[in-house]
């Protein structure tokens, strides 16, 4: 089954860290780039991270610069995005997606709460 699963979400305080999981499978995940994506309550998406086929480059979204940083391990056909430094703004449901637009996670939700 071509599908992306993402992990890792939950509650942390703010200043605390996480790193989120996506899965990939039933497609070469090392010919794709991926992203990072969240959407938080009441708003619309917005773009977060991407990363490219081989890792060596990447790009992030002036909110998280500094704080997060995205990486993949193609043999382990996983995308990660570790997330320092963390700000209740920083609350949303965070899903990865192919580069090519045609594959979505369902989400993990990131709540950054005193």
């Amino acid at each position: 089954e071509v599908q992306l699963v993402e992990s890792g979400g939950g509650m942390v305080q703010p200043g605390g860290s996480l790193r989120l999981s996506c899965a990939a499978s039933g497609f070469t995940f090392s010919t794709y780039r991926m992203r990072w994506v969240r959407q938080a309550p009441g708003k619309g998406p917005e773009w977060v991270s991407t990363i490219n086929i081989t890792g060596g480059t990447k790009y992030y979204a002036d909110s998280v610069k500094g704080r997060f940083t995205i990486s993949r391990d193609n043999a382990k056909n996983t995308l990660y995005l570790q997330m320092n430094s963390l700000k209740p703004e920083d609350t949303a449901l965070y899903y990865c997606e192919r580069g090519d637009g045609g594959l979505r996670g369902q989400g993990t939700q990131v709540t950054v709460s005193s």
